[in-house]
């Protein structure tokens, strides 16, 4: 791995980063909201991984006082079940915890059974469900977090 680089997400990513949301999420974000998180939100911490100069993932995080919030990751279907997700996570925890973060939390999909062995594998645990949380289908979603 490397030939890999975890990064800032910069302006300039955005088209990319609309091109991997486009693959991998029903109900995406805009790339203006992604602008907005950028420019605008100072709790806002976004992160691209690069393979060889090209990016197969993003991932964001909300730090507020001592908590984190994940806003998404994702990882383009190409290069899923290959580590990536899982170097991008550990790098973005360890963001978190450097910036004085004590507990770190998301939501996931009840169906998104990979994406949780992948937060259970970082010590993360079901906390709650958010009934009807995904618009696109009423999916419920699985609360997790994990003290860090």
């Amino acid at each position: 791995m490397d030939d890999v680089m975890i990064r800032p997400m910069e302006l300039r990513d955005l088209d990319q980063v609309e091109e991997i949301e486009k693959k991998s999420f029903t109900t995406t974000w805009s790339k203006n909201l992604y602008k907005r998180e950028l420019i605008e939100n100072d709790f806002a911490h976004y992160f691209v991984i690069e393979k060889q100069n090209k990016m197969i993932g993003f991932c964001g995080i909300w730090l507020v006082l001592d908590e984190a919030q994940v806003t998404n990751i994702a990882i383009d279907p190409n290069y899923r079940d290959k580590g990536y997700g899982t170097l991008l996570f550990q790098y973005m925890l360890k963001r978190a915890m450097i910036k004085g973060a004590a507990n770190l939390s998301l939501e996931v999909r009840k169906s998104n059974t990979q994406a949780q062995g992948l937060y259970k594998k970082f010590g993360l645990q079901p906390a709650g469900i958010r009934k009807n949380y995904y618009t696109d289908n009423n999916e419920d979603a699985i609360v997790m977090w994990v003290k860090l």
